[in-house]
């Protein structure tokens, strides 16, 4: 317990610090949203302006720690200011209604390639030598290609030319966003293709790292003498042998979880597809400042937790990091 407070009290400085670099940079950078906002839309009136100002939060006046304290005070109460870009929508409708998309997308294709990868790493070094060895240079491969540019091959083979995928967006255009059968199911239908790309670039890197840990643990006196005991190969395989070998992987997960929020920005923009990332690179093509203040906070608390979690996480599986922490 006295470990997780001891993290949990630097993860809580990391959190302000984080908050406050957040709070800074905007305010470093060259532009005024306000005249952004008047540029887009030159009908508007001069009188406008001061309307606007308020409206984002620019028009108060005082010192840079009167704003910051009342920048603390709107970020506790959910308030993260008005989009540029999709103005007059918050910051949190708008980030509200992209997550979910990277989340279930990207947060799938991790959790299949994590237990994929992991499956194949286990099965690889208890029969080393055998057909999954021979497979590894081939997917290492598949993992130092750049997501991209296997984005664009999968798009020009399966999409355009053999057509077993839809091209690009989240569902097909016309259809009703909600809870309904046909836009459930045009949403799977458009997210195979992106999460193929994600499971086939990110699934060799579990497997190369599960097969290392393995082939260290099988070595052990412990599996030696299950072994010894006449145990199933199965039972030796999975309660001793990878139980212990499958911790790195773990805390290596728990720690992705955080990155899953961000997405995979260049995929999204390839794919067209609507997640966080896409928002991010239209945010900084428009210089919508207020969504990438809120993008970037968002990312940072993500990240955040999912160290937080990976700490957890090992301290739950590994018996010796309670130990180490007691003493």
């Amino acid at each position: 317990m006295r470990f997780v407070l001891r993290r949990l009290a630097f993860y809580v400085v990391a959190a302000w610090v984080a908050i406050t670099v957040n709070f800074f940079i905007p305010r470093l950078m060259p532009g005024n949203a306000v005249d952004i906002i008047l540029a887009k839309f030159p009908q508007l009136q001069p009188s406008a302006r001061r309307a606007l100002e308020i409206e984002l939060g620019l028009g108060h006046q005082g010192t840079v720690l009167h704003q910051y304290v009342l920048y603390l005070i709107n970020l506790s109460h959910g308030n993260l200011g008005v989009s540029i870009n999709y103005f007059p929508e918050k910051v949190t409708t708008v980030i509200g209604t992209t997550i979910p998309w990277t989340l279930t997308l990207v947060g799938t294709a991790t959790v299949i390639s994590f237990a994929l990868g992991t499956l194949l790493g286990i099965m690889a070094a208890w029969r080393r030598g055998g057909w999954l060895d021979q497979l590894l240079p081939a997917l290492t491969f598949l993992q130092a290609t750049p997501y991209f540019f296997l984005a664009l091959l999968l798009i020009e083979f399966l999409a355009l030319d053999l057509r077993w995928f839809p091209l690009g967006q989240g569902y097909t255009l016309g259809l009703l966003p909600g809870w309904n059968l046909p836009f459930i199911g045009s949403a799977i239908d458009h997210s195979l293709l992106p999460a193929l790309t994600i499971v086939a670039t990110s699934m060799a890197g579990w497997m190369l790292q599960m097969r290392n840990m393995m082939i260290t643990t099988i070595g052990e006196d412990y599996v030696l003498v299950a072994q010894a005991k006449g145990l199933s190969p199965r039972r030796v395989i999975f309660t001793y042998a990878a139980r212990n070998a499958i911790l790195p992987n773990l805390a290596g997960f728990a720690l992705s979880l955080g990155f899953v929020v961000s997405g995979a920005l260049v995929m999204e923009i390839v794919f067209s597809y609507p997640g966080v990332g896409l928002t991010l690179y239209n945010a900084v093509t428009s210089d919508d400042f207020p969504l990438m203040q809120g993008i970037f906070l968002v990312l940072s608390l993500a990240v955040l937790a999912a160290s937080l979690l990976s700490d957890v996480v090992y301290l739950l599986v590994d018996p010796r990091t309670r130990t180490r922490t007691a003493h």
